[in-house]
């Protein structure tokens, strides 16, 4: 690998980041609640650094290599983590640099696992960065999804490439600029129109803007302490929940949709999937809070339902309700559902549709082979045939997810929580969802675990997020011999 010329890469990508940090800059001098120095600040370091990683390597340039690849993707991430910390470091909003990281990675993941234990009275311009990292980091997410880790074979993904102009297979080159242009044209846009649905509803510019970010890169970061719930609303419930789903869905359908391909959504198998697992778990949600009494009549458990089991299935995290006192059913439900997420080329995070789906009908048709032994029945996704080495590649990606999950759920528990906030803060944070149950509900935040506890939690958000292999890949010693 090339130090000299990855320096230069990293150093690039840590100077736009920096150049971000003008948004917030703008709405703090709006609002003058006093950030505005604090952000200035975290611009001014983090411009610095990139740009004289880059003035240093300038004349650095060859083609990435896939081990660069692996090795760009991690660290990127890493790094803006800790300097997306900086505007709540330097604003002393937390009484450490570890929960500055963690809100920061919280954010960049779209996870949306918060330790602020107010929201509200935090100052415009640090809630905005705070939305906005959320919005960077799923068009980041689904770059990494559609043009990126394609190439880099990572659990499966190279059997979901998208049909929008992308990157040659043997390696990175400039078509991922041309995937990005259209990936970003798409995101905007999208983004734009909830902007517009919710301030028809009457939400403020401010507050529409913050969830339509948070909406689009399946985050969950609110502006206000009780989420959604906080507006009590039956047309945002409504308009946040269809974006949420539309946010589940691999934005290179979102593209040909735009294009006039009409029937690109439902032509696509597990886009069908997606959409009828969806619609039976929120009948299943509904028939019982309706059943239960939770609520006193059957359209406002199905309003609740509606919007929640898409936030969970998704992986937003966006709560219209206190789930956590939902009946017992409810909870192991929305607990399995944190670990689908959504389509593959989406924003949403954990293992991802097109993977269970693909499980799913490999064990049926491992059982159908028990009774009909001779037969042949090729594995396939819609009209795509699956290669042996995908379908191998994404049990071993099933494997390592669940293992890394037991793991991380057992140190989590030897540190003190118990058993349900050991377990769904992992869950939660390893697949992107942002609240689990208990310690860690709706209601509640991360800010009482032990400061190791966070750093795990950190690690789960960003394994979580880059698929697994991009991170454990650089801890094997044959990645770093020659």
């Amino acid at each position: 690998m090339s130090v000299r010329f990855i320096s230069k890469i990293l150093g690039a990508m840590i100077f736009f980041f920096g150049l971000s940090m003008i948004a917030p800059m703008i709405v703090a001098l709006l609002y003058g609640d006093g950030d505005f120095s604090s952000l200035a600040l975290s611009a001014m370091v983090t411009v610095g650094f990139g740009g004289a990683l880059v003035l240093i390597f300038k004349n650095e340039r060859k083609e990435i290599s896939i081990r660069e690849g692996f090795f760009i993707v991690a660290v990127g991430w890493f790094l803006a983590g800790l300097f997306g910390g900086l505007p709540y470091y330097f604003f002393d909003v937390f009484p450490s640099f570890t929960d500055c990281v963690f809100e920061s990675v919280s954010g960049l993941t779209t996870t949306g696992a918060t330790v602020l234990t107010s929201i509200e009275d935090k100052p415009h311009g640090l809630l905005f960065w705070r939305a906005l990292t959320h919005w960077l980091g799923g068009m980041g997410i689904i770059l990494l999804g559609i043009a990126i880790l394609p190439l880099l074979g990572v659990g499966g993904m190279q059997l979901f490439k998208a049909e929008v102009p992308g990157p040659t297979a043997d390696k990175i080159k400039p078509r991922v600029a041309e995937t990005a242009k259209t990936l970003w044209a798409v995101y905007v846009l999208i983004t734009a129109v909830e902007v517009v649905l919710l301030m028809l509803g009457g939400m403020g510019w401010f507050d529409a803007v913050c969830h339509s970010f948070a909406t689009l890169a399946t985050g969950g970061f609110s502006t206000r302490n009780l989420s959604i719930e906080a507006y009590d609303s039956v047309y945002f419930d409504f308009v946040i929940a269809i974006f949420m789903f539309l946010a589940g869905v691999n934005f290179a359908l979102h593209y040909r949709m735009l294009k006039g391909d009409l029937k690109a959504w439902w032509r696509d198998a597990e886009f069908r999937f997606y959409t009828w697992l969806t619609l039976v778990c929120i009948v299943a949600v509904t028939a019982s809070l309706y059943f239960t009494r939770v609520y006193p009549n059957l359209f406002e458990s199905f309003r609740r339902a509606f919007f929640q089991v898409p936030t969970m299935i998704t992986t937003t995290g966006f709560t219209s309700a206190d789930f956590d006192k939902w009946p017992s059913f409810l909870h192991v439900l929305l607990f399995l559902l944190m670990f689908v997420g959504g389509m593959s080329g989406s924003t949403g995070g954990s293992i991802k549709i097109a993977r269970v789906q693909l499980l799913i009908k490999q064990v049926l048709n491992e059982l159908y082979r028990l009774v009909h032994p001779r037969v042949v029945m090729p594995l396939r996704l819609g009209r795509v045939l699956v290669p042996d080495n995908v379908m191998r590649s994404i049990w071993n990606f099933f494997t390592l997810y669940l293992l890394l999950f037991v793991v991380c759920s057992l140190i989590m528990s030897a540190l003190g929580l118990d058993f349900v906030t050991a377990f769904t803060s992992v869950a939660a944070t390893i697949g992107n969802v942002g609240p689990g149950l208990a310690g860690v509900g709706p209601h509640e935040n991360f800010a009482f675990i032990p400061l190791i506890g966070k750093w795990i939690l950190i690690f789960c958000m960003i394994v979580g997020r880059l698929e697994i292999y991009t991170v454990i890949v650089l801890l094997l010693p044959s990645y770093w011999r020659k």
